[in-house]
C-alpha cells in the first residue's frame, strides 16, 4: 500500500471527522474506476411503475391510511435546501459582463418580463435606495445595472443566497419565498393530530443563520394563518462527508500549505442528516419544487396517496416480518404467500435455485429482503426533463432490481445500454416517501443500504489545474440502492422545479 499521508495528513483527516482507511478507500475508487450500472429495461406502466389512477375506492383507501398515520404525527417532510441561487442566473451573469443583452429582442423580452416576477416589488425599493428609479433603468435599456441590483449586494444579492430565500410567488397579501411555499405545503399535508407539522431543512453552514432569521420572521403568520404549530430543524452537511480530491495520476491533491483538499460530495452526504433527523414516515421533496396556491391541490392530495400507499404496503411488511419471527408460524403456504406478495408488490426477483431451497433458507432470505427501509417514489412521464429515471437493473446474483438511474451511471459505450436509457417512459422528480423504521419501531441505520460502488467521479479545476472529484452515491441513487422501492405514476402538475430565472415565468409559477 502506497504511504500518502504524512502526520499532519492523519491530523487533518481525523480532525475533519474522517478515518484515513475511508480515504484510502476512496483512493481506491479513483484508481480502478467505478463499474457501470447495467440496465436492463425501463420501469413502464404495470411493469415496475404502479398505476393509481384507477378505482376510487382504492384512492380513497390509501387516504385513509395517510389520515391514521397523520394523525399519530409519524409524518416528517425533508427538504435538501443548500442549493445555490447563482446557478439560476448564469445567464444573467454574462448579460453583466457584456453590459447588456446581446440582441434586441432579448433586452424587450426581459422588459416586458421583469415585472412578472416575484422580487420585482423588492426590486424596486432596492433600486429607489440607491438613488435611481426602476422604471427609469427599464425605460433606458440599462440591463446590466438592473441584474446587478437583483445579483450583487448592492441591491437583493440573490447571486449569494440560497434558493430558500428567493421570492418565488406573487399574492396580493405580499409575495413568498420558496421556503414559505414549503411551509405551507407542509401545513397542508404534513401536520398531525395536534396541529404540529414537522420540516427538516439541510442548509449549507455559509447560509444556515440567515435561514434561520428568516424562518424566525415568517413562521409565526403561516402557524396562525394555518392554525398550526411548526416544528422546524435544520442541518448542515458534515464534514465528515467531504471526499478526497486527486490529481490525475491519483495522487491527493493539496493546497499550496502541503494540506490535503477536500470537497463536498454532492446530495448523497445528506443521508447522514437523514440519518440522524429521527424521522419515521418522510416526505422528500426539493427546495425549489413548489407551486402557488392555486395549484396546491393537485400535489397535496398525491403527496397523501403517496404517504398512505407506503402506509398500507408497510403494514402488510411489518405483518409478515412478525410471522416469520415465530417458528410455529412458518410453513410452506405462508412462504408461497409471502414470496408472491414480495413478488407483486414490491417488485423483487427471486436468484435461480430459489425454488428448490429449504423452508428454513427461503425463510432466511425473505426476511432479509423484507427488513429493509421502504421508498416509495412519484414517477412523472418523460416530457424530456433532464435527470434520472426508473429502470430494472440487473443485478450480480443474476436478479433485477428497481434503481433511480443517472445517466452517467450507465456504459454509453454499449448501443443497447444507450437505446435501453433513451426508451424510458417516465423520470425521476425527487418525490419520495420513505418509510425509515422497522417493524419494531426501531430506526434502520440508513448507512447499511448504500451500494458504495454507486459513486460519480468527475473532473474539477482547482487552483487552475485539474483534479478529480469524488461524489457518493446520490441520496435516491446509489445510498438508497438496497431499500425496498416502489414506483407509482404522479401528474407531471406536480413537477415544477426552478432551475433557472426564466423557469419563474412559466404559467406554473405565475398568479
Amino acid at each position: 500500500m502506497e504511504n500518502y499521508f504524512n502526520r499532519a495528513d492523519v491530523r487533518q483527516i481525523e480532525a475533519t471527522g474522517l478515518a484515513v482507511e475511508r480515504i484510502l478507500e476512496q483512493i481506491d475508487l479513483f484508481k480502478g474506476g467505478v463499474p457501470p450500472i447495467r440496465l436492463n429495461r425501463p420501469c413502464t406502466i404495470h411493469d415496475g411503475i404502479v398505476d393509481i389512477t384507477g378505482p376510487e375506492e382504492e384512492r380513497a383507501a390509501f387516504l385513509a391510511s395517510y389520515d391514521e398515520a397523520a394523525a399519530e404525527g409519524r409524518f416528517l417532510k425533508f427538504v435538501p435546501a443548500s442549493g445555490a441561487a447563482s446557478r439560476m442566473f448564469r445567464d444573467w451573469y454574462r448579460v453583466i459582463e457584456r453590459g447588456g443583452f446581446d440582441s434586441e429582442e432579448k433586452s424587450t423580452k426581459f422588459a416586458q418580463d421583469l415585472k412578472k416576477f416575484a422580487f420585482f416589488d423588492d426590486l424596486s425599493v432596492a433600486v429607489s435606495r440607491k438613488g435611481d428609479n426602476i422604471q427609469d433603468l427599464i425605460r433606458g435599456g440599462i440591463f446590466a445595472r438592473i441584474m446587478e441590483y437583483i445579483l450583487t449586494p448592492i441591491g437583493l444579492e440573490y447571486g449569494q443566497l440560497p434558493k430558500a430565500l428567493l421570492k418565488f410567488h406573487a399574492y396580493p397579501g405580499g409575495n413568498r419565498t420558496a421556503l414559505e411555499e414549503q411551509l405551507v405545503e407542509a401545513a397542508l399535508y404534513v401536520r398531525d393530530g395536534n396541529r404540529i407539522c414537522r420540516l427538516h431543512f439541510t442548509v449549507s453552514n455559509e447560509h444556515k443563520k440567515g435561514v434561520e432569521d428568516y424562518l424566525f420572521q415568517v413562521r409565526g403568520d403561516y402557524e396562525k394563518h394555518y392554525d398550526v404549530r411548526f416544528n422546524l430543524e435544520l442541518s448542515t452537511q458534515l464534514p465528515s462527508t467531504n471526499t478526497i480530491a486527486v490529481d490525475m495520476e491519483n495522487r491527493p491533491f493539496r493546497n499550496r500549505d502541503g494540506s490535503l483538499v477536500f470537497r463536498p460530495a454532492g446530495h448523497g452526504a445528506l443521508l447522514e442528516n437523514l440519518n440522524r433527523a429521527r424521522g419515521d414516515i418522510i416526505f422528500i421533496k426539493n427546495i425549489d419544487n413548489v407551486v402557488p396556491d392555486r395549484l396546491k391541490p393537485t400535489t397535496v392530495i398525491y403527496k397523501k396517496v403517496l404517504g398512505g400507499y407506503l402506509v398500507a404496503l408497510q403494514k402488510e411488511i411489518f405483518r409478515y416480518l412478525r410471522l416469520l419471527s415465530e417458528d410455529n408460524m412458518v410453513n410452506k403456504e405462508l412462504m408461497e404467500e409471502i414470496g408472491d406478495f414480495c413478488q407483486k408488490k414490491l417488485n423483487i426477483t427471486f436468484p435461480a435455485g430459489f425454488k428448490d431451497l429449504s423452508l428454513l433458507d427461503k425463510r432466511v432470505f425473505i426476511c432479509e429482503r423484507l427488513y429493509r427501509p421502504l421508498r416509495v417514489c412519484g414517477m412523472v412521464k418523460n416530457e424530456g426533463e433532464p435527470g434520472g429515471g426508473p429502470f430494472w437493473v440487473d443485478e450480480r446474483d443474476g436478479t433485477q432490481s428497481l434503481q433511480i438511474i443517472e445517466e452517467f451511471q450507465i456504459d454509453k459505450n454499449s448501443q443497447t445500454q444507450r437505446a435501453i436509457w433513451s426508451s424510458a417512459t417516465h423520470f425521476n422528480p425527487v418525490d419520495l416517501v420513505c418509510g425509515v423504521r422497522d417493524y419494531r419501531g426501531r430506526e434502520f441505520d440508513l448507512h447499511q443500504f448504500v451500494n458504495r460502488e454507486t459513486v460519480g467521479i468527475s473532473r474539477k479545476s482547482e487552483k487552475g489545474k485539474e483534479i478529480k472529484a469524488l461524489e457518493l452515491p446520490g441520496l435516491w441513487n446509489g445510498s438508497m440502492y438496497f431499500w425496498n422501492t416502489v414506483f407509482v405514476e404522479v401528474p407531471v402538475e406536480t413537477f415544477n422545479p426552478v432551475k433557472t430565472a426564466d423557469d419563474l415565468l412559466r404559467e406554473e409559477h405565475q398568479p
